[in-house]
C-alpha cells in the first residue's frame, strides 16, 4: 500500500475553513412547506367542525350532565325543581297587577305579554351570563378527558331548557284565563322558534365561553350589559306604548327579535316575517363566526382555563 506524500497532507496547523459556496436551493422542500402553509387553515377548520359533530354525536353525555345539574342543584329539597316554578310564579303574579296600574293598560292584554316575556328573558340572559363561565366551571373534565368542548355548552343548553319548562307553567293558568288559544300554525312556529333560539345560544354561548376563558373580566361587563338591556327591551313595557318613530329603533334591538320570537307564538300569534328573518341571519352570522374562532383558538382553551 502507497502512502500518502508529506507535502500533500495538510500540516497541523492548518484552519480548515468551511465551504462556502452557495448552496443550491431545494425546490422540493420550498414546495413542501408552501403547500402545509396553505392546507394548516382548512386543516383547523375540519378540527373545530368534527368537535361540533363529535359533541352531537355525543347526546347521552351531554343530556345526563344537564339532568345531573338539575339534580344536584335541588338536592334535599322537599319541592326540588319545582322551586323554580313557585319564583316564577310569584314574580309574574305580583308584577303583572303593579304594572298594569302603572301604565294604565288593560290588564287582559297586558298580563299574559309580561308572562310570556319575562319567561323567554329568564330563559335568554340565563344562557348569556352562564356561557362566560363554561369552560371554567368544566375546567376539571378540560384538563382531564379530551371530550368535545361542545359537548359543555350543549350541556348548558339541556339544563336551561329544563328550567324554561318549568317556568312556562305559571303562564299557562294565565292564558288560560284570558282565553288565549294557540292555532296549530301559532305551536309550528312556537318549535321553530325553539329550535332556532337553541341554534342562537349555542352559536354566540361558544364564542362567550371562549372569550370568558381567555378574559376573566367579561362575565361582570356582559351582566351590566344584559341588565341595560332588560330595561331597553319590551318586556315590562309594550312596543305599542312608543311613539311611531321610536318603535323603529326597537326593531334593531336583537333581544326584542329574540323574546318576540316565542312571545308572539305564545300568545297566539305569529311572528313578523322581519323577526324571523332577523333570527336567521342572526343564527348564520354567530355560526360562521363561532366556527372561526373555535378552530383558532380550541388548542389553547385548556391553557387558558
Amino acid at each position: 500500500m502507497e502512502e500518502t506524500p508529506d507535502c500533500l497532507s495538510p500540516p497541523p496547523h492548518a484552519i480548515i475553513l468551511p465551504n462556502l459556496a452557495p448552496k443550491t436551493p431545494n425546490i422540493e422542500a420550498f414546495l413542501t412547506s408552501i403547500s402545509a402553509t396553505q392546507t394548516a387553515p382548512p386543516l383547523k377548520l375540519k378540527t373545530a367542525v368534527d368537535d361540533l359533530r363529535q359533541g352531537f354525536l355525543s347526546w347521552r353525555i351531554w343530556l345526563a350532565l344537564g339532568y345531573q345539574d338539575i339534580r344536584l342543584r335541588y338536592r334535599r329539597s322537599q319541592l326540588g325543581p319545582f322551586w323554580i316554578t313557585l319564583s316564577t310564579a310569584i314574580m309574574i303574579y305580583s308584577m303583572g297587577f303593579v304594572y298594569a296600574k302603572l301604565f294604565k293598560v288593560d290588564l287582559s292584554s297586558y298580563y299574559p305579554y309580561l308572562a310570556a316575556g319575562l319567561v323567554v328573558w329568564t330563559f335568554i340572559s340565563s344562557l348569556i351570563l352562564e356561557s362566560t363561565e363554561t369552560f371554567i366551571e368544566n375546567s376539571g373534565f378540560i384538563r382531564q378527558t379530551s371530550l368535545p368542548f361542545s359537548i359543555y355548552i350543549l350541556r348548558l343548553l339541556t339544563r336551561n331548557f329544563i328550567i324554561l319548562l318549568h317556568n312556562i307553567l305559571p303562564v299557562l293558568p294565565i292564558l288560560i284565563y284570558y282565553k288565549i288559544t294557540p292555532s296549530f300554525l301559532s305551536l309550528a312556529y312556537l318549535i321553530f322558534g325553539f329550535v332556532l333560539l337553541l341554534l342562537i345560544a349555542y352559536s354566540y354561548g361558544l364564542l362567550l365561553a371562549i372569550m370568558g376563558s381567555r378574559f376573566r373580566d367579561i362575565k361582570p361587563i356582559i351582566a351590566s350589559v344584559v341588565q341595560i338591556c332588560f330595561l331597553l327591551t319590551p318586556i315590562l313595557w309594550q312596543h305599542k306604548m312608543l311613539s311611531e318613530r321610536m318603535q323603529h329603533w326597537t326593531v334593531f334591538n336583537p333581544f326584542y327579535q329574540l323574546v318576540e320570537l316565542l312571545r308572539a307564538p305564545f300568545l297566539g300569534q305569529v311572528p313578523a316575517p322581519s323577526t324571523i328573518l332577523y333570527c336567521l341571519c342572526l343564527a348564520g352570522f354567530g355560526l360562521g363566526l363561532m366556527l372561526i374562532v373555535l378552530a383558532k383558538s380550541r388548542h389553547r382553551i385548556a391553557f387558558w382555563v
